[in-house]
């Protein structure tokens, strides 16, 4: 049976589209097939891919994962080709701090043999499930993985709306948005918001204020049961639902945005399995001098 991967490239950037090109060779040559998708297929050499896919719900059905080379940017957008076809997906980063990605760059050469010997750690990592109603009618349906946000949708104003969880309301307050995070997201734009980094294995929401004027606007960690509803007044102003940064959503005055964990989650590759805490020290070059260990018994 042959192997397909569905590779997606972060565009506009030669060196990327060469590293793409050597890396779908290096995958050919090895008895993979590659797929790449329609918009990215004019910036690559038509040798180094076999198909040519729109970027719908098709496009990975099929592979054995998504190869996503580029930022977390790009690894969020390649996340729902990889989630549609139940598929993991697996981002070398060719960016700046890449937190979602398996490798990086230095270690390209080591992720595609990988990726030919099928010598990887998958990871499942929490999703939210996010609907956006007005008057008890559906507007959106949707999902992230990092999370989603409901934002003022004009610098001049202020978005007034309530936090509820599970039914009960907990803070009314004007601000520039709020956040709805999964543990994944912590390290995102909860974590410039000024909420806290949670690790991936503890199953919860985060719900944190942008900017908001209230004494008590802190970041909330709920259970990953819980419901989490954004309310915004309805004499208030229109707001935007950002999903992941990649899909978003207009929202009139009244309108009603739920969160909840998602069932399905997102399959995450990693070439080694390293431990949380080194990837955060890692990626933020926090300091650790002076760490000795645990005291070893003697």
């Amino acid at each position: 049976m042959t192997r397909e991967v569905l590779l997606v490239v972060h565009t506009g950037r030669q060196h990327n589209m060469r590293t793409a090109e050597k890396v779908a060779g290096q995958l050919i040559d090895a008895g993979l097939r590659v797929r790449v998708l329609a918009e990215e297929a004019p910036e690559l050499s038509p040798d180094c891919y076999l198909q040519v896919v729109e970027p719908g719900p098709e496009a990975a059905v099929g592979t054995e994962l998504v190869l996503v080379l580029g930022g977390d940017g790009t690894l969020l957008r390649a996340a729902e080709l990889a989630r549609l076809a139940d598929v993991p997906v697996f981002g070398v980063n060719l960016g700046r701090v890449g937190f979602l990605a398996g490798a990086d760059s230095d270690a390209l050469d080591e992720a595609v043999a990988a990726v030919v010997e099928s010598r990887y750690y998958v990871e499942e990592r929490m999703t939210i499930e996010v609907t956006a109603k007005l008057d008890g009618q559906v507007l959106v349906r949707t999902w992230a993985l990092n999370e989603a946000s409901v934002e003022k949708s004009s610098r001049e104003r202020i978005l007034d709306l309530v936090v509820e969880v599970d039914g009960h309301p907990v803070s009314a307050f004007g601000c520039d948005g709020v956040l709805c995070s999964t543990p994944t997201g912590s390290t995102a734009y909860a974590f410039s918001a000024g909420g806290p980094v949670v690790w991936p294995e503890v199953q919860a929401l985060l719900v944190v204020p942008s900017n908001a004027h209230a004494l008590f606007a802190r970041p909330l960690v709920v259970s990953q049961k819980s419901l989490v509803a954004l309310e915004i007044d309805q004499h208030g102003h229109h707001a935007v639902l950002f999903c992941d940064g990649q899909r978003q959503f207009d929202l009139p005055p009244g309108a009603r945005v739920e969160v909840v964990a998602g069932e399905t989650p997102l399959r995450l590759v990693r070439l080694h399995d390293t431990a949380f805490t080194d990837r955060l020290v890692r990626k933020f070059e926090l300091p650790v001098q002076g760490w000795r260990g645990p005291a070893k018994a003697g």
